[in-house]
């Protein structure tokens, strides 16, 4: 099962982060296997948060995951969202046929309920997304959303990867690809 976790940063814990670096090094690579995507995201030039889309084995793995991690704990992170996710590309980050420096990438978060919209690929997009798809409730049935990192010439251009209209919000930031890999 797919994981999306994005840590959200509390204001002002960019030097928590820097001090702990190594560690959240250390047990991110406890992981490595397990990673489809990871990487900071910002606001400007601040600090927002870091993503991590991971295969593990059910919803209490995956809390672990989110909760364990040593900035977590440090209380570096104002909250955490946990959602399972379907990846529709079915590829990691590593395996992007794009450029990983080349460009400005983007996490797209869109948050709803109800019907299900943006489940399949969007069409002609499929060389910019670096990873796609829905958020699920913890036992797959309910759509919660849906999540993409993808290559856009900005912020506007990536928001348009999902029908925003149809999202009670949709969350934007510049993110860059993480991992040692």
């Amino acid at each position: 099962m797919e994981f999306l976790v994005y840590h959200r940063d509390r204001p002002g814990s960019l030097p928590l982060r820097q001090e702990l670096l190594e560690a959240h090094w250390a047990y991110m690579d406890r992981f490595e296997k397990e990673l489809v995507a990871r990487g900071p995201a910002f606001e400007g030039e601040s600090l927002a948060g870091s993503v991590h889309i991971v295969d593990l084995p059910d919803p209490s793995a995956a809390r672990a995951f989110a909760f364990d991690e040593p900035n977590y704990q440090a209380g570096a992170y104002r909250d955490v969202l946990v959602r399972r996710w379907r990846n529709a590309l079915g590829r990691t980050m590593w395996d992007f046929p794009g450029s990983r420096t080349e460009g400005r990438r983007y996490l797209v978060l869109g948050l709803g309920q109800g019907e299900a919209v943006d489940l399949a690929v969007p069409a002609g997009r499929e060389d910019e997304l670096i990873a796609y798809g829905p958020l699920l409730s913890d036992d797959g049935t309910a759509w919660l959303g849906t999540a993409a990192l993808l290559r856009a010439p900005d912020a506007a251009a990536a928001r348009g990867v999902l029908s925003v209209e149809r999202y009670a919000d949709v969350e934007v930031y510049e993110w860059e690809f993480g991992g040692r890999r």
